[in-house]
């Protein structure tokens, strides 16, 4: 099989391989029309394809450019969609010379498993994430992401894309909620449906002791979803709490005043003089020293932030310039908020992305590819944005979080008591 066209004499040419569930996954016609789009020819010289569901399939193709440029960026993408040079060479290191930059050229990271060719053997690479760099220890056989402020002089950091070998994620061969309903966003998706077969992936998952992580915005405290928010917590099903200073603030204020942003949650209504409500919360939280302080003097008697505390979920309130106050909690260095959620992420198998835009943004960049993602937002702009992470590990939906959560509070519970 091949795409010849009328450069058929072209003498730049390089032999790819791919293997794995490449035909299903689609990953062999996403090369094949990638090769096409960038100009190049192919030339199909072996297919083997797998002839049971847990059978390995392998291509070897002979791809074709009028130039070495073009020859190039055909085969850089070609090893972002899983590729590999049939003759690979190894990684290329440079050292880091000057403190928090990274060596010209570097190769700049996707969230997709990834592992080096160094020294005559495959290394993986360590705290996958996307938009980073590479740092290699030889000695070690170890390799592993670094962000900018992490590169250190005298650092060797991977540069061009020679010896660098990514793995694409694999459509599922059962049938699951990740792989059938995919990262299409709609407020139209059979919510109960969905709901359910979250919480038996989330029942799974703690199963297997693994980690669920939560991203909540105030959003969740407004609409009253907090007790639900509050429920998973105590019966075990999130261990990590990214949030910012207003779902700690509103969750606070609720457990003081009743109302959050003035607003009665009971009611609905507005209370007189409520808008000073979160600035007293606020000052209250101040006076005690903190949240936990506040938990264990019995000043926080219910709430979020005191099923967390008590439970030992690990928490980052990661601040913003438009924060009042704020909490003494909130780490207002982002850096350094930066750095706190990513030693929280290793383990997490699901992240629950509730109601805020710029947290789960943040999240999402940090988080591997191969991590399940449910947002949910009652903005189709917010749900479009955080889950087009690859459409066999994100659902997104589009409903309002009060609903979402007392749903999916109310199955696992049953399931608990089941």
């Amino acid at each position: 099989m091949s795409s010849r066209g009328p450069l058929d004499e072209r003498k730049h040419t390089a032999r790819l391989v791919l293997t794995g569930h490449i035909i299903d996954s689609m990953i062999l016609p996403q090369v094949m029309d990638m090769v096409m789009d960038l100009g190049g020819n192919f030339t199909i010289e072996e297919l083997k394809v797998g002839q049971h569901k847990t059978d390995p399939s392998i291509c070897r193709m002979e791809v074709a450019a009028g130039s070495a440029e073009e020859l190039d960026r055909i085969v850089r993408q070609a090893r972002a969609l899983g590729a590999t040079a049939e003759s690979e060479e190894p990684a290329r290191t440079e050292k880091v010379t000057k403190d928090g930059v990274f060596p010209e050229g570097f190769y700049s990271t996707s969230n997709l498993p990834t592992d080096l060719l160094i020294d005559g053997q495959w290394i993986h690479v360590d705290n996958i994430e996307m938009d980073c760099a590479i740092a290699v220890d030889r000695k070690a056989a170890r390799a592993w992401c670094i962000v900018f402020q992490a590169a250190k002089p005298g650092m060797d950091v991977v540069v061009g894309h020679q010896g660098v070998r990514v793995t694409p994620l694999e459509r599922s061969r059962q049938t699951e909620i990740f792989s059938f309903m995919g990262s299409e966003v709609s407020a139209e998706k059979p919510k109960k449906v969905l709901i359910s077969a979250i919480a038996d992936e989330m029942r799974q998952i703690r199963a297997g002791n693994g980690r669920i992580l939560v991203v909540a915005g105030p959003g969740v405290v407004h609409t009253g979803a907090g007790v639900y928010l509050s429920r998973l917590i105590e019966l075990g099903f999130v261990q990590v709490l990214f949030a910012g200073n207003a779902l700690a603030v509103h969750d606070v204020e609720v457990a003081l005043f009743g109302t959050a942003l003035g607003v009665n949650i009971e009611s609905g209504m507005p209370i007189e003089h409520g808008h000073e409500h979160h600035m007293r919360a606020i000052n209250r939280v101040r006076a005690a020293g903190g949240l936990r302080q506040m938990v264990e003097s019995g000043q926080l008697k219910s709430g979020v932030m005191k099923s967390a505390i008590e439970h030992g979920v690990e928490i980052v309130l990661a601040g913003s310039v438009r924060d009042d106050g704020p909490l003494p909690d909130v780490v207002t260095e982002m850096v350094e908020a930066q750095r706190l959620m990513r030693a929280a992420l290793p383990g997490v198998r699901l992240a629950l992305m509730l109601s805020t835009m710029l947290h789960s943004i943040a999240t999402g960049n940090m988080l591997p590819a191969g991590v399940r993602t449910v947002c949910v937002d009652i903005n189709p702009a917010v749900v479009t944005k955080l889950a087009d992470r690859g459409s066999w590990q994100s659902i997104g939906l589009v409903t309002d979080v009060e609903s979402f959560l007392r749903e999916l509070a109310q199955v696992i519970e049953t399931g608990a008591h089941g």
